[in-house]
């Protein structure tokens, strides 16, 4: 089995479930849902997501393609938020009155996303790190190590920017560290869930793929995007 890791239509399968998971969770955040008397946003079912899948894109590609696929999906969800932004400012048709619905369910307050860029960028990038550490300390053993330990790290990184970025000195801080924790905790829990998924997909991939990457001299300067 090959050590490099190469670009491959698999490769670019899986970096579009990661990339549109992440549209639509910023898409669908403006819900608030109840489970099981947890207040989340409607977010928390599709974003976790994206942690899954950079888990199988930096134990399968390494992490200079995981860094290459994150800020890949930093940069495709601005350009989706821009054009969100455009048609709103855009002026409507006099028969069309929806346009406080447009603005109430797509638009963002620039807190918000600042919040939610800054968030997602430390979180994603934390995670592919870590596991790529994991990964040479265990020798390539024990992924379900790597694939939790990887999650606490990196999505506690991002409920932690994101609440308090978005929500500091609007609620009590006690309100604002619970809402921090029961995220945080959530994500967790579903990606300990997702880890059958994740081992089978990882498995199938490295056999079709032939490759299981370890990043033994890879620069991890998140700022290398291109460097793939």
């Amino acid at each position: 089995m090959n050590t490099e890791s190469k670009l491959t239509p698999l490769f670019f399968f899986i970096s579009s479930i990661f990339i549109s998971s992440l549209i639509v969770s910023n898409i669908i955040a403006v819900k608030i849902i109840d489970i099981f008397g947890l207040i989340l946003p409607a977010a928390v079912i599709v974003f976790p997501v994206t942690y899954i899948f950079g888990d199988i894109l930096t134990e399968v590609y390494g992490y200079r393609k995981a860094r290459f696929v994150i800020w890949l999906g930093f940069f495709s969800n601005l350009i989706v938020v821009l054009f969100i932004k455009l048609a709103e400012v855009l002026p409507s048709a006099s028969f069309w009155g929806k346009e406080k619905a447009y603005s109430a369910i797509l638009g963002y307050t620039p807190r918000l996303l600042i919040a939610s860029f800054l968030a997602y960028l430390a979180g994603e990038l934390l995670n592919s790190f870590v596991l790529s550490k994991m990964k040479i300390l265990t020798r390539g053993k024990y992924l379900w190590t790597r694939t939790i330990g990887s999650t606490v790290v990196g999505q506690l990184a991002d409920s932690g920017i994101f609440i308090t970025i978005a929500f500091a000195g609007t609620v009590p801080w006690l309100v604002l560290i619970r809402m921090v924790v029961v995220q945080w905790l959530f994500k967790v829990l579903y990606e300990t869930l997702a880890t059958p998924l994740t081992y089978m997909v990882v498995i199938i991939l490295k056999r079709k793929e032939k490759i299981d990457t370890f990043d033994y001299k890879t620069e991890f300067n998140p700022l290398k995007i291109f460097d793939i």
